[in-house]
Formats: structure tokens, sequence, C-alpha cells
């Protein structure tokens, strides 16, 4: 069924929405996959929270137009599948490269974060960005091991005065 005019640009109007709030995109090449496989993929990015369509790619080059995804218009070519990152920098590669694990038919052709086109090969590297979360505990972690190092000195100077004073009073118990 031919799409009409108002239905593509209600197409490039919700991609280009998306695309100017998300924090990283990923295309994939999805030929040979089934129904199932990609229905599967979409249960799975509404768990991560990452917007995936398949959309005709001269509708996608209009939509990434005005976004930091502009650089990604040259990559765009073939049954692409399209993912965007909404939460975490990482989680659209994240997504694909689970996904790519179990079906050897996925195959990344590009990502890009923060307005930088990446090859496939920088797939593992971003997947394994950290989510906010994840982030903000190794921040605290870091800030906080001071002051756990500062208490537990602190801590040790009256166990070190007990137990010397203890020695004291079992070597004079001793010789009494």
């Amino acid at each position: 069924m031919a799409l009409g005019l108002e239905g593509k640009k209600a197409i490039v109007t919700e991609v280009n929405e998306v695309a100017k709030t998300a924090l990283s995109a990923v295309i994939a090449e999805y030929r040979g996959l089934t129904v199932e496989q990609m229905t599967a993929l979409r249960v799975k990015a509404r768990e991560s929270n990452v917007y995936v369509r398949v959309v005709r790619n001269t509708l996608a080059r209009r939509a990434v137009e005005d976004t930091e995804f502009a650089c990604m218009q040259d990559a765009l070519t073939g049954p692409l599948v399209y993912a965007f990152s909404i939460d975490a920098p990482g989680a659209a590669a994240r997504l694909f490269k689970d996904f790519a694990k179990e079906n050897d038919l996925l195959e990344v052709t590009g990502l890009s974060i923060a307005g930088e086109m990446h090859g496939p090969e920088r797939l593992d590297a971003i997947a394994a960005l950290p989510t906010r979360d994840e982030a903000l505990a190794s921040l605290m972690s870091v800030m906080i091991a001071p002051i756990t190092k500062l208490a537990r000195t602190f801590n040790e100077v009256p166990s070190k005065v007990t137990r010397a004073v203890a020695a004291v009073r079992d070597q004079k118990q001793e010789a009494a």
C-alpha cells in the first residue's frame, strides 16, 4: 500500500522529533530477518527505552537533516532499521549488539553519537558506555572513597590505644 504525502510528512516529523532529543543513533541492515525476529527486537527496544523504526531512506534523510545525526545521511543505503537512544547513549548500540549475537542477519552499518559518524567497529565501545545510573554510582564511589579512608584512619587511633592498654593490662596481670 502506497504512503500518501501526509503519511510521509507524519513519519518525517515523528522521526525528527525523536532525533532531536536522542543521545545516539544506530543503523543496521535487517535483510533476511523474519517478522517474529523484528517483533522481538522491538520488544527489547521498548524495554530499553530505545526508539526503533524502519523508514524509507529518503524519509530518514529528511528527518535527520536538522539534527546532530545529519552526519549519517551518506550511510543511509539499503534496507535499514534505525534505533535512537533516548535515555542512555549506549542503549541502542547495546540493543543491536545483543540482538546480533542471536541473529547473524542483523548487521550494524553505522552509528552516530555527539554529531560524529562512526563505523560498525566502534559498536562495542559505544555499547560499553555506562547508563546514567551507572555513571552516577561510579562517581559517588570515587567521591566517597577518600572520606571512607579518613573515617577508617580516625577509627584506627582509638583501636590502637585500646589494644595497647589491653596489652599492658595483660602484661601486669601475668607479672602479678
